[in-house]
């Protein structure tokens, strides 16, 4: 099982940056998936999910009307784009798969929102 994330960076505040975590070894069309966040000194947070066909999806209040989560059960792959970032959004940004048996962990991809 892998969750690859790619998409961090370095970007000033108001930019925006796509996030997509590439999944393989595991039916990604069974499983909900999630990006999670964990700033420096914090506890590791929340930010979207997706059910498996991507009927629904869910938002942090932080984030809500900013970022956007979708995914493409074709290419196994989960996307989160990120419009309008602030300092705030400073994390490591973690992709997971769910399923009422299993959870998969990816390895982060840092995002840096400064001036």
């Amino acid at each position: 099982v892998q969750l690859v994330e790619s998409g961090g960076g370095s970007v000033q505040p108001g930019g925006s940056l796509r996030l997509s975590c590439a999944a393989s070894g595991f039916t990604f069309s069974s499983y909900a998936m999630s990006w999670y966040r964990q700033a420096p000194g914090k506890e590791r947070e929340l930010v979207a999910d997706i059910s498996n066909a991507g009927g629904s999806r869910n938002y942090a209040y932080s984030v809500k009307g900013r970022f956007t989560i979708s995914r493409d059960n074709a290419k196994n792959t989960v996307y989160l784009q990120m419009n309008s970032l602030k300092p705030e959004d400073t994390a490591v940004y973690y992709c997971n798969a769910n399923s009422m048996v299993n959870d998969y962990w990816g390895q982060g991809t840092q995002v840096t929102v400064s001036s």
